[in-house]
């Protein structure tokens, strides 16, 4: 039996597995997992959209004005100066003087205006400005932090492990319990065949799902943004970027599925597994050098083009917890995850030769 003829059974397999992968009932919540940070971002764009409308209509103020107006000014000289506020807010309450026994009655008034990209915040106290905020409703790179920020803590860390959990976990798993394994092993094929076929057809369909997904959600963090801005984005940085996301996405399906495939065929419960490998991605931080290597995590997050952001006002539990480990060179990185995912998938084809029915057991 030639290399060619077992690709063409393996491309085979993979094609009627496919269609089950992409329309079983056991895979439809992994498109809510894809699609649910692309609804966010739609979302927010939308509101953002109609908030700069909202400003639109009500009063337009130059920048120099906006910048015009100092600390100490009046309420009286700066209505008068800039006009309406797109919003107009006031609270009144009770202070205690310093001598704790006299009370004095605080105006607190906040006033907003706009001047077609930012909006400026101007606090009023007592009828004298004390604090002036300005920035812009929609920016770029506040965009892309964002973005970032949900890839590495939700997308890497959640929607991908879980989805390809439930994807790779039931090609055989999942074949067991609707008892249908068998007609697989009575085919004239050799069980690392059908392994082979098995595991393409998830890397597929996983890859295009999250791939799609992480795409959708790259398009809507562009759409709110200033149409000059955003076009100066997509002619420079944006596609080198877009690439190392969708590859870092694809490597993580390659990862974790070769992980959850094995496991489907060594362990009855997908829990305990699931559960094990969480775990050791969440602390691969304090393990020592070479422990790090075995982890999926650690190399994905060093293909990704910015690395996991991180509050510096976040509490230090938090922060040895969620900070990555000290990031591989991207090359070296791809290179370290496929000789991981080639070793465990050579232990998945060790225990897919010793596989043995009983669906009653099962």
């Amino acid at each position: 039996m030639t290399r060619d003829f077992r690709a063409r059974q393996i491309w085979t397999i993979a094609r009627l597995e496919l269609r089950r992968v992409f329309f079983s009932k056991r895979s439809f919540w992994v498109y809510g997992l894809a699609l649910f940070p692309v609804a966010i971002f739609v979302a927010a764009a939308i509101g953002m959209t109609y908030e700069r409308r909202s400003y639109e209509a009500v009063n337009r103020v130059s920048p120099a004005l906006i910048n015009s107006v100092n600390e100490g000014e009046s309420v009286e000289a700066v209505l008068e100066r800039l006009g309406t506020p797109v919003r107009d807010r006031e609270f009144r309450r009770r202070h205690r003087g310093e001598d704790d026994e006299s009370e004095e009655l605080l105006v607190i008034r906040n006033l907003r205006y706009w001047d077609g990209s930012r909006f400026a915040e101007l606090r009023f106290r007592n009828g004298i400005l004390e604090a002036k905020f300005i920035r812009q409703l929609i920016s770029l790179e506040r965009q892309r932090q964002a973005y970032n920020g949900v890839f590495h803590y939700y997308y890497l860390k959640l929607a991908i492990f879980f989805g390809c959990l439930g994807i790779f976990m039931n090609l055989f798993r999942g074949e067991m319990l609707d008892k249908t394994l068998h007609f697989w092993l009575l085919a004239p094929a050799r069980r690392e065949v059908l392994l082979g076929g098995k595991y393409l057809a998830g890397l597929l369909a996983s890859s295009v799902i999250f791939g799609a997904g992480a795409a959708l959600m790259f398009a809507a963090m562009v759409w709110p943004v200033d149409p000059l801005e955003a076009r100066a984005f997509l002619a420079g940085p944006a596609a080198a970027q877009w690439a190392r996301y969708a590859g870092a996405a694809m490597l993580a399906c390659l990862g974790y599925g070769s992980a959850f495939l094995a496991a489907g065929l060594l362990v009855r419960n997908p829990i305990v597994p699931a559960v094990v490998l969480l775990m050791w991605e969440s602390i691969n931080g304090f393990l020592p050098a070479v422990l790090q290597k075995i982890s999926v995590l650690h190399y994905v997050q060093s293909v990704c083009p910015m690395p996991a952001p991180m509050d510096d006002g976040a509490p230090a539990l938090v922060r040895l917890f969620l900070a990555p480990a000290p990031g591989t060179a991207w090359p070296l990185a791809v290179l370290g995850l496929c000789a991981l995912t080639a070793a465990v998938l050579f232990v998945a084809a060790r225990a897919v030769k010793r596989l043995e029915i009983n669906y009653g057991g099962d």
